[in-house]
């Protein structure tokens, strides 16, 4: 989550669907996919909010938002979803890695776009596909 909130606009590649993340897990950077209709989705809503520096700013827009207040929103659309079972912002991560892992994504890949430093770290995601 921490890894979100620091999102800058400059860092998504709309023309080659990648998402720079700077200094994340292991304090390093890497690129992520992201899908032609989620950067359609975040050009709406940049315009929409005239976002031009963080992806999701603070009540200052020169700072970001808090990793607590995206739980707290996160709480809320998941309430207002009537969504019931126990779901947290890292579920999202996971189901990411899993739809990944169910299209046939090789598990090295997944585990480089996670920023995971150990494969083992990524298994879990296919240790649970085997279980479901």
């Amino acid at each position: 989550m921490s890894e979100v909130v620091k999102i800058k606009v400059g860092d998504i590649d709309s023309k080659r669907g990648l998402l720079h993340i700077k200094n994340g897990k292991g304090k390093k950077d890497r690129y992520t996919i992201i899908s032609n209709k989620i950067i359609k989705q975040l050009r709406d809503y940049c315009r929409m909010y005239k976002i031009d520096h963080w992806l999701f700013p603070g009540q200052k827009k020169s700072k970001h938002l808090t990793t607590r207040t995206v739980q707290r929103i996160f709480k809320k659309a998941c309430k207002k979803a009537k969504i019931l079972k126990k779901v947290s912002v890292h579920s999202l991560r996971h189901s990411f890695a899993t739809h990944l892992l169910e299209k046939g994504v090789d598990l090295r890949y997944i585990q480089e776009l996670l920023g995971h430093k150990s494969s083992k770290t990524t298994e879990i995601y296919y240790d649970k596909k085997v279980i479901m």
